[in-house]
């Protein structure tokens, strides 16, 4: 009953640094509308804007940034695409993919799924202890994704890690603020 725009204000003021839109069932006229309602929130806060997968809908809008996976554009040409004052943002799951990712100009990774999930279908898993290889084997920033919530994120303390992408951890739940919080206090221990 409450919009995706509400929810996201409510995440950006208990402490959100960052907002990535994904969809995957929106035509592209609907997917730029609906990013472009969110850009006006994240622009009120400064908080960046990614959009996943979709260059066309992240030029539209003049998205921060466009965040790809392993079976989408590279990030070379991405940036060609993007230009150079834009975050990319690649996903990754092992050592090999987050070499080729920074080689290629990602300016961060999405590194996972660190945990079982229903976000998000068809998901490798990495192993916590792969963790730590992935993220010594680069210098951009490294965030983990995947089924992170309260319970689990403090088992990938000391990895390395800059963040974590969490989507149920705040939008599940009566309280996008309160859950937003919490999540970052547990971040900052990481």
């Amino acid at each position: 009953g409450k919009s995706l725009e509400e929810e996201v204000e409510k995440a950006i003021q208990g402490g959100v640094t960052l907002v990535q839109i994904r969809e995957k069932k929106l035509d592209t006229e609907s997917f730029i509308t609906k990013a472009a309602s969110l850009k006006k929130i994240t622009d009120r806060y400064k908080i960046p804007l990614i959009v996943n997968d979709n260059i066309e809908v992240a030029l539209a809008i003049d998205a921060a940034g466009v965040h790809v996976g392993q079976k989408d554009m590279g990030p070379a040409l991405v940036r060609e695409k993007i230009g150079k004052d834009k975050i990319i943002g690649v996903s990754v799951a092992n050592v090999e993919e987050a070499v080729k990712a920074e080689k290629e100009g990602a300016d961060y990774l999405g590194i996972g799924t660190m945990f079982p999930t229903r976000t998000k279908e068809d998901t490798r898993v990495v192993p916590i202890e792969k963790l730590q290889d992935i993220t010594g084997a680069v210098t951009i920033p490294a965030v983990a994704i995947g089924g992170i919530q309260p319970g689990n994120i403090l088992k990938l303390q000391g990895k390395g890690l800059d963040g974590v992408a969490v989507v149920s951890a705040i939008l599940n739940g009566k309280d996008a603020f309160q859950n937003a919080k919490e999540m970052k206090e547990l971040v900052e221990r990481l």
